[in-house]
């Protein structure tokens, strides 16, 4: 295949800050989070009880309310996205053509929630009277399953699930399909729930923020308050094609991939060595040098180690163009989305390249000398956005890197 330049035609976004891209995007450089009381299950036993919980989303607006009855919500919040995409893209789907169009999803806790309450029918009720509708969405790519049959999708369907990662993982798999001539166009997402099991889970970790002594429930990575992540919920969803395929039809082209770039930390846990490798091998496969690079869109979540280590990995890398790079952590606003939050990274560097604005890092008021990174985007700023570098790392030692250039 001559042409294998891959190219981003169409965006869909569900989030606690604006369902759609444009909503996303006028918020986002607004700095206008959303953090609220959570109401989807009781919290009165835990120490905190906010989060980023998407309040009133009604997924029958945007799908319908055919066969919404058997879908959990990791699938209503991929499925509305996935429908926003298609159409921002206009992507015509047929029996014509739609063999050769797939879905590539991220997820980690897509289905604890439905295996838990699956299993909690059992022990109630017994097997013999469970809801045997409710058992395909006890699997892993039950959302990805789901969006294939709501969509006819009769491509590629794979389900990537590797912690904070599994969104560049999905799109390394979609962009192998479509290099390779598997597929045509890719529907490329992630999708993140909130359900008591999870936030359960993260609270038994000690990683929520307002747990530690300070009890500040912030987002503020990068500055000395920040005593852990606030969890959201969301899903996002990208349209995927060759260049080829995209021009031949007219379409609207926010950004091109230029390169993608993984690795992993065998000893577990965030290692600034590990991410500064990702970021050094992601540059060299898209032929570009650290003054290249026009911004960067931290992983920062607002933890002590990460945002330190991550820190120190962009100044190993960059040098003295560090001080020259503008650095932005959009979870100060949108909260740690998990498998999702290297997808919304994606859709907020697209709208710094089509605006030419950098989203601010919200909640910075103190300086911490291990993140000492001098051009940190705590305003909306005007930026000259060619190349965006995109940062995802995972605390049990995956690390990838994005790298997205304007189409030109």
């Amino acid at each position: 295949m001559k042409n294998k330049r891959i190219v981003i035609t169409g965006i869909g976004v569900v989030s606690l800050i604006g369902i759609g891209k444009d909503e996303f995007w006028k918020n986002l450089l607004a700095g206008r989070s959303n953090f609220n009381k959570i109401s989807l299950f009781d919290t009165r036993e835990l120490k905190v009880d906010t989060a980023g919980e998407i309040k009133n989303f009604d997924a029958a607006t945007y799908l319908g309310k055919k066969g919404l009855r058997d879908f959990d919500r990791s699938t209503r919040l991929l499925c509305s996205a996935a429908k926003l995409a298609i159409d921002d893209s206009n992507l015509q789907i047929s029996t014509k053509n739609n063999k050769n169009i797939g879905a590539s999803i991220g997820t980690t806790f897509g289905s604890v929630h439905s295996i838990s309450e699956f299993h909690k029918d059992i022990l109630k009720n017994g097997p013999k009277l469970v809801n045997p509708s409710a058992f395909p969405n006890t699997v892993m790519n039950a959302a990805a399953g789901r969006l294939a049959i709501k969509f006819n999708l009769k491509g590629p369907n794979a389900t990537l699930s590797n912690g904070a990662c599994s969104f560049g993982d999905a799109l390394d798999f979609a962009m192998n399909m479509l290099k390779n001539g598997h597929a045509r166009s890719m529907l490329v997402g992630a999708t993140q729930e909130l359900s008591f099991q999870i936030f359960y889970g993260f609270h038994q970790l000690g990683v929520l923020a307002g747990l530690s002594k300070n009890k500040i429930i912030k987002s503020c990575p990068f500055d000395s308050r920040r005593n852990g992540v606030i969890l959201a919920e969301g899903a996002v969803v990208f349209v995927l094609e060759r260049l080829t395929a995209s021009l031949s039809e007219g379409k609207n082209i926010y950004a091109a991939i230029k390169s993608i770039s993984s690795c992993y930390n065998p000893k577990r846990g965030y290692c600034d060595k590990a991410m500064a490798q990702v970021m050094i091998a992601a540059m060299k496969e898209a032929k570009l040098n650290p003054q290249d690079i026009d911004c960067i869109f931290a992983n920062a979540n607002s933890t002590q180690q990460a945002d330190a280590l991550e820190s120190k990995a962009i100044k190993k890398v960059f040098g003295r163009n560090t001080n020259s790079i503008p650095v932005t952590a959009i979870k100060s606003i949108l909260g740690e989305t998990y498998s999702a939050s290297g997808g919304f990274n994606l859709a907020a560097a697209i709208g710094t390249i089509k605006k030419s604005i950098i989203a601010p890092t919200i909640n910075y008021q103190q300086k911490d000398s291990q993140c000492d990174l001098s051009f940190l985007a705590k305003t909306p700023q005007k930026v000259k956005a060619n190349n965006v570098l995109l940062n995802e790392f995972d605390c049990f030692g995956a690390n990838n890197t994005t790298i997205i250039t304007k189409f030109k």
